[in-house]
């Protein structure tokens, strides 16, 4: 037999593999270059993700993050099941992109009761993934490179990663704090603009300002005559007007929710951030929406058909069917839109009253589902750890979670960078729950309380 030259087959397959192992080392020695694009840079933490963990994990009462635990309407669920069960099987297919007809259709008509003036369906209405895609569409349709956007603080968090992803600049001014002189509870009303502070944050870099009313996390409902002065001045400078109102139904006392663009100026220049979840206790489906001039929304479109272009069509219907009863209801006393806030500040003066009880002083809210408390006696219980980088109401906030089983959300995490350790001795605490989420609440407030007298 003859014996072939050179290498054996199986000599020449080890070769082979051994090269196509140091060339595939190689190669992912190339991948280890940075992949993460700058615009994600320094935006990468997020409030929610570790609460949400936190709360999972250790709480026996959740009243952090913003969700009611009762259930939304009847008339509601019941729209969903027609819509899902019945005959119209095109309900489970795409619907027009920029909002379900019968929506659009429906949110027009309020709008227009609303705001005194014609409003089209199709060119001053669209619907978003709840009303965090409305406000991501605002910044990446509106700013630009170095654009000024100016955000009032306390604010709710996802403003200023969003403004810095479409390479604008964010501006902070906050809200100050003016607490009464006659010892009663301080209300979110107390907590106010300066408007010359106010002023000086505009210039000829200013592309927008973030209105937030009611505001979460503090509760305020912005009167006419601060809305009047924010109008004024995006009138004066040429200036956009994001205007989140995800909670316009939710206002309290008698208090009267304003939308900016009815002011005079201030249509042609607002877009208007609505949320179907915080409309109807619904806050999982996700169904949301902008409304403004054409001008703006047209651009609005263009970010939603090139991002996420549809949105379920089935909550959509459900959602229309909701709004179209509550507009033959408008103002009586059956409509949900008059008994939600009332339910709710029930359970607002109650978990006050709690709070107050145990010496957490709260801020009482005109609006929202969300209090403020402020922490300061409770300070013997959390001391302050000398040079520490967190800030106290985040640490107070993780030792409430383990320790005591009630979780919350600490008042900084709603600050920018600047501005947070000016605000660490407030907490936040959602009242949109049961009065059995409440109540157990209060029992642990109320041990704790016990704890300390005993101590």
């Amino acid at each position: 037999m003859l014996r072939r030259a050179g290498p054996s087959l199986r000599h020449f397959l080890l070769e082979r593999n051994s090269s196509a192992g140091q060339r595939s080392c190689s190669i992912e020695a190339k991948m280890s270059r940075p992949v993460q694009a700058r615009r994600l840079e320094g935006i990468d933490k997020n409030i929610w993700v570790e609460f949400v963990k936190l709360a999972a994990t250790y709480s026996k009462v959740n009243l952090g993050q913003g969700f009611p635990d009762f259930p939304a309407p009847d008339f509601l669920t019941e729209a969903f099941t027609r819509a899902l069960g019945g005959g119209n099987h095109m309900l489970h297919q795409y619907t027009r992109a920029f909002g379900h007809p019968p929506l659009v259709k429906v949110l027009a008509q309020f709008f227009e009761k609303l705001l005194g003036r014609d409003v089209d369906p199709m060119t001053n209405v669209m619907v978003t993934v709840g009303a965090y895609q409305a406000l991501f569409c605002c910044f990446q349709a509106l700013v630009d490179e170095g654009d000024e956007v100016i955000i009032i603080e306390p604010f709710f968090d996802c403003y200023e990663p969003m403004v810095k992803m479409a390479g604008g600049t964010p501006v902070f001014v906050p809200l100050r704090p003016n607490p009464p002189k006659d010892g009663k509870l301080m209300s979110s009303a107390d907590w106010q603009l300066d408007p010359a502070e106010l002023a000086s944050k505009f210039s000829e870099r200013t592309k927008a300002i973030v209105l937030n009313s009611p505001n979460n996390p503090l509760g305020k409902v912005f009167s006419r005559g601060e809305l009047g002065l924010v109008a004024e001045l995006c009138v004066k400078h040429d200036v956009l007007c994001i205007s989140d109102e995800v909670y316009e139904w939710l206002v309290y006392d008698g208090k009267q929710h304003i939308r900016i663009a009815s002011l005079q100026g201030m249509w042609d220049r607002t877009v208007i951030i609505g949320s179907a979840g915080k409309t109807f206790s619904a806050t999982g489906w996700k169904v949301g929406w902008a409304v403004g001039p054409n001008r703006l929304l047209q651009h609005l479109r263009t970010v939603h058909q090139n991002s996420v272009y549809h949105c379920a069509t089935i909550a959509q219907e459900a959602v229309a069917q909701g709004f179209q009863r509550e507009l033959m209801l408008y103002g009586k006393p059956e409509s949900y839109f008059v008994q939600l806030p009332k339910e709710l500040q029930q359970k607002r003066d109650w978990l006050v009253q709690s709070l107050d009880g145990v010496g957490m002083k709260p801020i009482i809210p005109e609006g929202t589902y969300f209090l403020v408390a402020d922490i300061s006696q409770f300070k013997s219980d959390v001391p302050e750890v000398p040079n520490s980088d967190e800030p106290y109401d985040y640490r107070f906030a993780k030792w409430m979670v383990k320790n005591k089983g009630l979780a919350a959300i600490p008042l900084s995490a709603f600050y920018s960078e600047a501005h947070k350790n000016n605000y660490t001795n407030f907490i936040r605490f959602c009242f949109a729950k049961e009065e059995a989420t409440l109540k157990a609440a209060n029992d642990i407030l109320q041990k704790w309380k016990q704890e300390k007298t005993s101590s």
